[in-house]
């Protein structure tokens, strides 16, 4: 077979029955490509850790190929981008979590997919009228801080903070648990059509795949991983925003929840968060502000004013532009923000450190000087 295109390979990967995120990315790391991936031997793919007698003969039997193909082709007539992890645009927040997806499905406006800043606000379905009006108050305040609103789609909270968004004018992204080419409910799919306009959707199914069950679970970790923050409105015990609220905190991002009337269901889940110590109450926007410190950074010009970045290479700029916007941190968290990979960090920051821009400090932390 002869395909002309290396996303025809991309998406054919993630089609490999059972072969999950974590693996693709290891087959890439030791081929070099998706295309290498397909055009090696299956003697060479077995010595690949993990890769079972299943998988390698399903990859160079290349089956997969035509149904890729088909789905890189529909896209292009339909408007949708197909993303694959190691793009220039696939979603920055998302690129360094070792779970993130391997290939986004994307329709709608792309620079909306690495915005200044990100917050996700999520809840029950069953949405009390004090849950639309916290949740409508948030979109509010938001808009004065160039931020992207994410959510689910879902009924209650979802919805209503993609409409709050749009009334707004803020981007809205909506992460859907089945294929790109499908609004559920369908209810949504005016709203979902609107969203494009400012935002989009976004989703890690191809074409066709009808929302099931365990997509929905997967699908929160996209909305967790693509802010900078998630905010519970409303929450049973057991629910979709729990579960998202528990992706954001292991992919250490802030966790807001707002509390709410002892003794009923839909405020249960918010109590139990703040009770747990696995989310900070959240009472107004200051609350976000402070914690994420973008009164720090309000705006591009008084960065560029605060720090002299003439006769330093872009690498350079980027590290000292993220220690001026964050303050001190770790050279982990450094890396991950600024997708510098940690040997060439480690280099660049002796470099500054040698300039006295930036200084050392306890526990593998860095900060201006």
């Amino acid at each position: 077979m002869n395909y002309a295109s290396e996303k025809v390979f991309q998406v054919g990967l993630s089609l490999i029955p059972k072969i999950g995120d974590i693996l693709i990315k290891q087959l890439v790391s030791y081929c070099g490509s998706a295309q290498s991936v397909f055009n090696t031997p299956k003697s060479k793919l077995l010595k690949i850790p993990n890769i079972g007698e299943v998988l390698a003969q399903n990859i160079v039997k290349q089956d997969v190929l035509k149904s890729a193909e088909k789905v890189v082709k529909k896209a292009e007539g339909e408007k949708v981008q197909i993303l694959f992890y190691s793009d220039s645009n696939y979603p920055k927040r998302l690129k360094s979590l070792y779970d993130a997806p391997c290939v986004l499905y994307f329709k709608g406006n792309d620079k909306t997919l690495n915005p200044k800043r990100s917050i996700a606000i999520v809840g029950t379905r069953q949405m009390t009228d004090y849950g639309r009006s916290i949740t409508e108050q948030i979109v509010s305040e938001l808009k004065t801080f160039d931020c992207v609103c994410v959510s689910g789609l879902a009924y209650g909270v979802d919805i209503c903070a993609h409409k709050a968004s749009l009334q707004h004018q803020i981007p809205t992204i909506g992460v859907m648990a089945n294929g790109i080419d499908k609004v559920y409910p369908s209810q949504h799919k005016a709203t979902a059509q609107l969203m494009q306009q400012q935002g989009g959707v976004m989703s890690e199914h191809p074409f066709g795949v009808e929302p099931e069950s365990p997509y929905f679970p997967r699908r929160n970790r996209i909305i967790a991983g693509l802010a900078d923050a998630t905010i519970v409105v409303e929450a049973a015990i057991k629910g979709g925003a729990l579960i998202t609220a528990e992706f954001a905190n292991n992919y250490h991002r802030d966790v807001f929840a707002v509390p709410g009337q002892l003794g009923k269901s839909h405020s249960e889940g918010c109590n139990l968060l703040i009770r747990k110590n696995k989310a900070q109450i959240y009472t107004q926007v200051e609350d976000i502000v402070e914690s994420l410190n973008w009164d720090l950074i309000k705006n591009h010009e008084s960065m560029v004013k605060a720090i002299d970045f003439s006769g330093l290479s872009t690498e350079e700029s980027q590290i000292l532009a993220l220690l001026h916007q964050k303050g001190a941190l770790q050279i982990d968290e450094i890396s991950w923000q600024s997708q510098i990979v940690m040997a060439r960090l480690a280099s660049l920051l002796l470099h500054l450190e040698f300039q006295g821009l930036v200084k050392a400090l306890p526990g593998k932390k860095f900060s201006l000087a």
